[in-house]
């Protein structure tokens, strides 16, 4: 049995080993670098744990994994140039540092690359492996869209943000455990729960970067702090902050949260202390620990021993619990 440093370094390695070095250099090199900045590598993590999990090879598991972290990394490039976020992962944007056409290109790629991997699978199961990316790849897209939706609307609630943060972010942490599942050839059953599991895992997981967007740390973070204000998003924090708000701090929130009176640090101090004095920060780590609470209850129903589970629930509790 594998433990996480040794999946770390298999998955590492396998980074480490992939070509990116095709022409021409101005397509690829924005891909290199991209893939080159790293980051927590969750996703074909959670794939390789939930295959050995269910008695799997992780060998067979290892290039839709990777396949996955081609497709997170291919999604996270492309919502950087609709954010217009200029750091991830501590480093510049790719439309940043190149522009916004070579990035959206270099995207399409990954996105083709990431399909690639995923389907380098024992073809009796490619029909299964092929149904799950595609859906997941497909909620993916319609999260982001609600995501640029909710920026014109005005009528956004938090079930409608939970909706946008399920299809945008959780359905793909779900889908690098089921992959695993299928791989591992884990009964029907025990494939969709896993799924839940990591349904429910995933949106405590976003919640928690929303919370960091907010009250992290900038050098842990590893993006800039109080992005998600500066650029209006309607997160959990902002709708909750709309709820609870007393006149004065509606008034606030109405006058800086969309318009443009002050600096963006101004914006991010002002908006924070609303946060503060309505204890944002508390509720919103009330709701991580409840989406989480679910996601322990459902992995307790699959029939494997609970030493089995353990690596997995181990990680699963860094994801919520962390300060990047």
């Amino acid at each position: 049995m594998y433990i996480k440093k040794e999946f770390q370094e298999i998955i590492s390695e396998a980074f480490h080993s992939a070509n990116f070095n095709f022409k021409p250099s101005s397509l690829y090199d924005p891909i290199k670098y991209m893939m080159d900045l790293g980051g927590k590598r969750i996703r074909p993590l959670l794939t390789l744990m939930s295959c050995e999990m269910f008695g799997g090879c992780i060998d067979e598991a290892l290039a839709p994994a990777m396949g996955l972290e081609l497709f997170h990394n291919f999604t996270l490039l492309h919502d950087d140039i609709m954010d217009q976020a200029p750091i991830r992962r501590g480093k510049e944007t790719v439309f940043k540092k190149w522009n916004t056409n070579s990035a959206i290109l270099s995207g399409d790629t990954l996105f083709v690359m990431a399909y690639e991997l995923v389907t380098k699978t024992t073809p009796a199961l490619l029909p299964q492996v092929l149904e799950l990316f595609n859906d997941t790849a497909r909620k993916v897209c319609e999260g982001q869209q609600y995501d640029m939706d909710y920026e014109l609307r005005t009528d956004v609630s938090i079930p409608d943000y939970i909706l946008m943060i399920k299809l945008k972010t959780a359905v793909l942490i779900s889908c690098s455990l089921k992959l695993g599942a299928i791989i591992a050839k884990a009964p029907a059953e025990e494939a969709d729960l896993i799924y839940e599991f990591g349904e429910n895992l995933g949106l405590a997981f976003q919640l928690q970067d929303d919370y960091l967007d907010v009250f992290g740390e900038v050098d842990k973070f590893g993006k800039e702090i109080g992005n998600d204000i500066v650029t209006n998003k309607k997160t959990f924090l902002y709708l909750k902050a709309y709820e609870l708000a007393d006149r004065d701090s509606l008034e606030l929130l109405n006058r800086h949260y969309r318009g443009k009176s002050l600096s963006a640090s101004e914006k991010v101090k002002t908006i924070t202390a609303i946060y503060r004095k309505l204890q944002i920060d508390v509720l919103t780590r009330s709701l991580i620990d409840e989406y989480f609470g679910k996601a322990l209850a459902i992995i307790a129903k699959i029939n494997i021993p609970d030493e089995k589970k353990q690596m997995l629930l181990e990680v699963a509790g860094q994801m919520v619990d962390r300060e990047s």
